[in-house]
Protein backbone atom coordinates (compact mmCIF):
# COMPACT_ATOMS: atom_id res chain seq x y z
CA UNK A 1 0.00 0.00 0.00
CA UNK A 2 0.91 3.25 -0.68
CA UNK A 3 -0.14 6.94 -0.28
CA UNK A 4 -0.47 9.35 -3.63
CA UNK A 5 -0.17 13.60 -3.67
CA UNK A 6 -3.83 13.56 -3.02
CA UNK A 7 -3.86 11.20 0.00
CA UNK A 8 -5.06 8.15 -1.11
CA UNK A 9 -4.37 4.62 -0.94
CA UNK A 10 -3.40 3.21 -4.46
CA UNK A 11 -2.55 -0.35 -5.45
CA UNK A 12 -1.38 -1.69 -8.80
CA UNK A 13 -4.49 -4.23 -9.15
CA UNK A 14 -6.16 -4.23 -12.84
CA UNK A 15 -9.23 -6.14 -14.70
CA UNK A 16 -9.66 -6.16 -18.34
CA UNK A 17 -12.20 -4.63 -20.24
CA UNK A 18 -14.05 -2.65 -22.92
CA UNK A 19 -11.50 -0.88 -25.11
CA UNK A 20 -12.20 2.74 -26.11
CA UNK A 21 -10.78 4.25 -29.18
CA UNK A 22 -7.96 6.40 -28.51
CA UNK A 23 -6.08 8.19 -31.52
CA UNK A 24 -2.58 7.62 -31.67
CA UNK A 25 -2.11 8.57 -35.25
CA UNK A 26 -3.00 12.17 -34.37
CA UNK A 27 -1.87 15.09 -31.58
CA UNK A 28 -4.74 16.69 -29.05
CA UNK A 29 -3.07 19.77 -30.51
CA UNK A 30 -4.16 19.07 -34.24
CA UNK A 31 -7.80 19.74 -33.16
CA UNK A 32 -7.87 21.25 -29.84
CA UNK A 33 -5.99 25.15 -29.16
CA UNK A 34 -4.29 24.47 -25.30
CA UNK A 35 -5.36 27.33 -23.09
CA UNK A 36 -4.24 28.26 -19.67
CA UNK A 37 -3.59 25.65 -17.16
CA UNK A 38 -6.58 24.89 -15.00
CA UNK A 39 -4.83 22.90 -12.22
CA UNK A 40 -2.32 20.09 -11.67
CA UNK A 41 -1.49 17.20 -9.02
CA UNK A 42 0.72 14.19 -9.45
CA UNK A 43 -0.60 12.78 -12.23
CA UNK A 44 -1.67 15.25 -14.82
CA UNK A 45 -2.24 18.94 -15.73
CA UNK A 46 -5.61 20.25 -16.88
CA UNK A 47 -5.39 23.34 -19.04
CA UNK A 48 -8.68 24.81 -20.87
CA UNK A 49 -8.96 24.20 -24.73
CA UNK A 50 -11.16 25.38 -27.46
CA UNK A 51 -12.16 22.84 -30.51
CA UNK A 52 -11.04 24.21 -33.49
CA UNK A 53 -13.55 23.00 -35.71
CA UNK A 54 -16.47 23.97 -32.93
CA UNK A 55 -15.06 27.00 -30.57
CA UNK A 56 -16.30 24.75 -27.80
CA UNK A 57 -15.04 25.01 -24.34
CA UNK A 58 -13.18 21.49 -22.88
CA UNK A 59 -10.94 20.70 -20.66
CA UNK A 60 -7.83 18.63 -21.50
CA UNK A 61 -5.86 16.93 -19.06
CA UNK A 62 -2.33 15.36 -19.97
CA UNK A 63 -0.96 12.76 -18.41
CA UNK A 64 2.30 10.95 -18.69
CA UNK A 65 2.27 7.69 -19.82
CA UNK A 66 5.69 6.31 -20.03
CA UNK A 67 5.29 3.36 -18.47
CA UNK A 68 2.92 0.40 -19.46
CA UNK A 69 1.01 0.04 -16.24
CA UNK A 70 0.35 4.15 -16.28
CA UNK A 71 -0.92 3.82 -19.47
CA UNK A 72 -3.13 0.50 -18.71
CA UNK A 73 -4.63 2.74 -15.81
CA UNK A 74 -5.22 5.52 -18.05
CA UNK A 75 -6.86 3.44 -20.83
CA UNK A 76 -9.35 1.79 -18.22
CA UNK A 77 -10.04 5.16 -16.84
CA UNK A 78 -10.70 6.37 -20.00
CA UNK A 79 -12.84 2.75 -21.08
CA UNK A 80 -14.91 3.32 -18.16
CA UNK A 81 -15.60 7.06 -19.11
CA UNK A 82 -16.76 6.01 -22.25
CA UNK A 83 -19.42 3.49 -21.07
CA UNK A 84 -20.70 6.50 -18.93
CA UNK A 85 -23.16 9.36 -20.10
CA UNK A 86 -25.13 11.35 -17.78
CA UNK A 87 -25.71 14.63 -16.52
CA UNK A 88 -24.03 14.05 -13.01
CA UNK A 89 -20.55 12.56 -14.48
CA UNK A 90 -18.44 14.41 -16.27
CA UNK A 91 -18.12 13.01 -19.96
CA UNK A 92 -15.02 11.69 -21.46
CA UNK A 93 -14.82 13.69 -25.35
CA UNK A 94 -12.30 12.78 -26.88
CA UNK A 95 -8.76 10.86 -26.51
CA UNK A 96 -4.93 11.03 -27.60
CA UNK A 97 -2.05 8.96 -26.97
CA UNK A 98 1.46 9.11 -27.54
CA UNK A 99 5.17 7.29 -26.62
CA UNK A 100 5.27 9.91 -23.53
CA UNK A 101 1.94 10.89 -22.82
CA UNK A 102 -2.13 10.44 -23.32
CA UNK A 103 -4.36 13.44 -23.44
CA UNK A 104 -7.95 13.25 -22.25
CA UNK A 105 -10.54 15.93 -23.85
CA UNK A 106 -12.86 16.33 -21.07
CA UNK A 107 -16.27 18.13 -20.60
CA UNK A 108 -15.20 21.55 -18.68
CA UNK A 109 -16.51 22.05 -15.19
CA UNK A 110 -15.70 25.83 -13.86
CA UNK A 111 -18.19 26.02 -10.66
CA UNK A 112 -15.51 24.72 -8.18
CA UNK A 113 -16.10 22.28 -5.56
CA UNK A 114 -19.32 22.08 -3.97
CA UNK A 115 -17.87 22.38 -0.29
CA UNK A 116 -16.17 25.13 -1.10
CA UNK A 117 -19.54 27.05 -2.62
CA UNK A 118 -21.57 26.33 0.20
CA UNK A 119 -19.61 28.04 3.05
CA UNK A 120 -19.75 31.50 1.46
CA UNK A 121 -21.19 33.72 3.94
CA UNK A 122 -23.79 34.80 1.59
CA UNK A 123 -25.36 31.41 1.27
CA UNK A 124 -28.04 29.97 3.60
CA UNK A 125 -27.05 25.89 3.87
CA UNK A 126 -30.81 24.37 4.65
CA UNK A 127 -31.01 20.53 5.04
CA UNK A 128 -33.44 20.73 1.93
CA UNK A 129 -30.41 22.00 -0.04
CA UNK A 130 -28.49 18.99 1.23
CA UNK A 131 -31.17 16.43 -0.11
CA UNK A 132 -31.20 18.74 -3.78
CA UNK A 133 -27.00 17.69 -3.44
CA UNK A 134 -27.80 14.17 -2.38
CA UNK A 135 -29.97 13.82 -5.19
CA UNK A 136 -27.88 14.93 -7.90
CA UNK A 137 -24.54 12.81 -6.41
CA UNK A 138 -26.83 9.58 -6.06
CA UNK A 139 -28.40 10.30 -9.39
CA UNK A 140 -24.61 10.18 -10.90
CA UNK A 141 -23.62 6.76 -8.81
CA UNK A 142 -26.82 4.72 -9.65
CA UNK A 143 -26.01 5.79 -13.37
CA UNK A 144 -22.74 4.47 -12.43
CA UNK A 145 -24.19 1.06 -10.99
CA UNK A 146 -26.74 0.55 -13.51
CA UNK A 147 -23.26 0.44 -15.85
CA UNK A 148 -21.63 -1.86 -13.31
CA UNK A 149 -19.04 0.29 -12.42
CA UNK A 150 -17.52 1.27 -8.91
CA UNK A 151 -15.93 5.29 -8.58
CA UNK A 152 -14.36 4.21 -5.41
CA UNK A 153 -13.00 7.56 -4.30
CA UNK A 154 -16.31 9.29 -3.58
CA UNK A 155 -15.16 12.56 -1.93
CA UNK A 156 -15.94 16.42 -1.38
CA UNK A 157 -12.91 17.09 -3.93
CA UNK A 158 -14.11 15.00 -6.37
CA UNK A 159 -18.16 16.70 -6.57
CA UNK A 160 -18.25 19.86 -8.60
CA UNK A 161 -20.74 22.39 -9.77
CA UNK A 162 -21.34 22.96 -13.21
CA UNK A 163 -20.46 26.63 -13.16
CA UNK A 164 -20.59 29.43 -10.95
CA UNK A 165 -24.20 30.40 -11.10
CA UNK A 166 -25.92 27.56 -9.92
CA UNK A 167 -25.48 24.38 -8.31
CA UNK A 168 -25.71 21.73 -11.12
CA UNK A 169 -23.43 18.85 -9.69
CA UNK A 170 -21.16 16.11 -11.69
CA UNK A 171 -18.71 13.89 -9.90
CA UNK A 172 -14.92 14.13 -11.40
CA UNK A 173 -12.18 12.12 -10.93
CA UNK A 174 -12.46 8.05 -12.08
CA UNK A 175 -9.03 7.21 -11.77
CA UNK A 176 -9.57 4.58 -9.37
CA UNK A 177 -13.16 3.02 -10.47
CA UNK A 178 -13.67 -0.24 -11.70
CA UNK A 179 -16.02 -2.61 -13.76
CA UNK A 180 -18.08 -4.53 -11.03
CA UNK A 181 -18.70 -8.55 -12.65
CA UNK A 182 -20.25 -10.61 -9.99
CA UNK A 183 -18.85 -13.60 -10.79
CA UNK A 184 -15.24 -12.29 -9.95
CA UNK A 185 -14.37 -11.12 -6.81
CA UNK A 186 -12.44 -7.97 -6.77
CA UNK A 187 -10.89 -6.44 -3.77
CA UNK A 188 -8.42 -3.23 -4.34
CA UNK A 189 -6.60 -1.08 -1.73
CA UNK A 190 -7.84 2.34 -3.04
CA UNK A 191 -9.44 5.41 -2.07
CA UNK A 192 -9.08 8.55 0.36
CA UNK A 193 -8.81 7.22 4.40
CA UNK A 194 -11.99 9.52 5.92
CA UNK A 195 -14.20 8.19 2.78
CA UNK A 196 -12.97 4.59 2.28
CA UNK A 197 -15.31 1.75 3.37
CA UNK A 198 -14.45 -0.90 5.23
CA UNK A 199 -13.89 -3.72 2.94
CA UNK A 200 -11.13 -1.72 1.42
CA UNK A 201 -9.54 -1.31 4.47
CA UNK A 202 -9.82 -5.39 5.03
CA UNK A 203 -9.24 -6.15 1.65
CA UNK A 204 -12.10 -7.92 1.37
CA UNK A 205 -14.08 -8.46 -1.68
CA UNK A 206 -15.96 -4.85 -3.20
CA UNK A 207 -19.24 -4.24 -4.84
CA UNK A 208 -21.28 -0.91 -5.98
CA UNK A 209 -21.97 -0.93 -1.87
CA UNK A 210 -18.64 0.15 -1.01
CA UNK A 211 -19.61 3.37 -3.45
CA UNK A 212 -22.67 3.97 -0.97
CA UNK A 213 -20.50 4.03 2.32
CA UNK A 214 -18.80 6.89 0.78
CA UNK A 215 -22.43 8.75 -0.26
CA UNK A 216 -23.24 8.27 4.26
CA UNK A 217 -19.81 9.58 4.86
CA UNK A 218 -20.87 12.73 2.07
CA UNK A 219 -24.13 13.25 3.53
CA UNK A 220 -23.08 13.01 7.21
CA UNK A 221 -19.88 16.02 6.58
CA UNK A 222 -23.12 18.38 4.53
CA UNK A 223 -25.47 18.09 7.07
CA UNK A 224 -22.59 18.67 10.29
CA UNK A 225 -19.44 19.58 8.91
CA UNK A 226 -17.55 16.84 11.09
CA UNK A 227 -16.42 13.96 9.50
CA UNK A 228 -17.48 10.85 11.12
CA UNK A 229 -14.27 8.96 11.28
CA UNK A 230 -11.40 11.32 11.69
CA UNK A 231 -8.53 10.42 13.67
CA UNK A 232 -4.75 12.41 14.26
CA UNK A 233 -3.57 10.12 11.26
CA UNK A 234 -4.64 8.21 8.39
CA UNK A 235 -3.43 5.24 10.40
CA UNK A 236 -6.20 5.48 13.58
CA UNK A 237 -8.53 6.69 10.81
CA UNK A 238 -8.51 3.67 8.89
CA UNK A 239 -8.61 1.92 12.20
CA UNK A 240 -12.09 4.28 13.40
CA UNK A 241 -13.81 2.93 9.73
CA UNK A 242 -12.72 -0.77 10.54
CA UNK A 243 -14.29 -0.53 13.60
CA UNK A 244 -16.90 1.33 12.50
CA UNK A 245 -18.61 3.22 15.48
CA UNK A 246 -19.65 6.99 14.89
CA UNK A 247 -22.90 8.78 16.30
CA UNK A 248 -24.96 11.82 16.07
CA UNK A 249 -23.97 13.16 19.39
CA UNK A 250 -22.66 15.83 18.66
CA UNK A 251 -24.72 19.68 19.26
CA UNK A 252 -24.54 19.91 15.25
CA UNK A 253 -27.06 17.42 14.50
CA UNK A 254 -30.04 18.80 17.18
CA UNK A 255 -31.33 20.16 14.44
CA UNK A 256 -30.99 17.65 11.90
CA UNK A 257 -34.41 15.51 11.21
CA UNK A 258 -34.71 11.95 11.60
CA UNK A 259 -34.87 10.85 8.51
CA UNK A 260 -31.89 12.68 7.32
CA UNK A 261 -30.51 10.67 10.69
CA UNK A 262 -31.99 7.67 9.15
CA UNK A 263 -30.69 7.97 5.43
CA UNK A 264 -26.86 8.43 6.88
CA UNK A 265 -27.54 5.76 9.49
CA UNK A 266 -28.65 3.09 6.51
CA UNK A 267 -24.93 3.80 4.78
CA UNK A 268 -22.94 3.82 7.52
CA UNK A 269 -23.56 -0.06 7.94
CA UNK A 270 -20.33 -1.56 8.36
CA UNK A 271 -21.28 -5.15 6.70
CA UNK A 272 -21.94 -3.74 3.23
CA UNK A 273 -24.83 -6.54 2.99
CA UNK A 274 -27.12 -4.61 4.96
CA UNK A 275 -25.87 -1.33 3.25
CA UNK A 276 -28.72 0.84 1.52
CA UNK A 277 -28.18 0.42 -2.27
CA UNK A 278 -28.47 3.57 -4.45
CA UNK A 279 -31.84 2.49 -5.67
CA UNK A 280 -33.16 1.88 -1.89
CA UNK A 281 -31.92 5.68 -1.65
CA UNK A 282 -34.18 7.26 -4.35
CA UNK A 283 -37.18 5.24 -2.45
CA UNK A 284 -35.78 6.48 1.24
CA UNK A 285 -38.35 9.19 2.81
CA UNK A 286 -35.69 11.54 3.46
CA UNK A 287 -35.22 11.92 -1.28
CA UNK A 288 -38.48 12.29 -1.71
CA UNK A 289 -39.75 15.57 -3.27
CA UNK A 290 -42.58 16.16 0.38
CA UNK A 291 -39.62 15.59 2.41
CA UNK A 292 -38.21 19.09 1.00
CA UNK A 293 -41.37 20.46 2.39
CA UNK A 294 -40.85 20.23 6.63
CA UNK A 295 -40.20 23.52 7.77
CA UNK A 296 -37.34 21.71 9.74
CA UNK A 297 -35.73 21.34 6.50
CA UNK A 298 -35.64 24.89 6.17
CA UNK A 299 -33.96 26.04 9.06
CA UNK A 300 -30.08 27.27 8.40
CA UNK A 301 -27.54 24.99 9.00
CA UNK A 302 -24.32 26.81 10.47
CA UNK A 303 -20.90 26.07 7.99
CA UNK A 304 -18.40 26.86 10.91
CA UNK A 305 -17.37 23.40 11.05
CA UNK A 306 -17.47 22.63 7.66
CA UNK A 307 -15.08 26.10 6.68
CA UNK A 308 -13.12 23.82 9.54
CA UNK A 309 -13.42 20.98 7.81
CA UNK A 310 -12.27 22.39 4.32
CA UNK A 311 -9.07 24.20 5.83
CA UNK A 312 -8.27 20.70 7.13
CA UNK A 313 -8.31 18.87 4.23
CA UNK A 314 -6.80 21.86 2.11
CA UNK A 315 -3.70 21.99 4.04
CA UNK A 316 -3.13 17.92 4.56
CA UNK A 317 -3.42 17.75 0.79
CA UNK A 318 -0.75 21.02 0.50
CA UNK A 319 1.44 19.38 3.48
CA UNK A 320 1.53 16.02 1.52
CA UNK A 321 2.05 17.63 -2.04
CA UNK A 322 5.04 19.84 -0.32
CA UNK A 323 6.34 16.08 1.15
CA UNK A 324 6.61 14.49 -2.08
Amino acid sequence: MRYTANNQMDSDEGEGGMSFEVKKNEKAEDNYIVKEELGKGKFGIVYRCEEKSTGKTWAAKYVKTIRAKDREAVQREIDLMAELEHPSLMALIDAYQSSRQTVMILECITGGELFERIVDDKFDLTESEVISYMRQICAGVQHMHHNNIMHLDLKPENIMCVNRTGFQLKIIDFGLARKYEPNNELKVLCGTPEFVAPEVISFDAITPLTDMWSVGVICYVLLSGLSPFLGDSDTETLNNVTVGEWDFEDEAFDGISNGAKEFISSLLVKDQRDRMSVDECFRHAWLSEISTRTKACETKLSTARLKKFLARRRWQVGLIHLIL
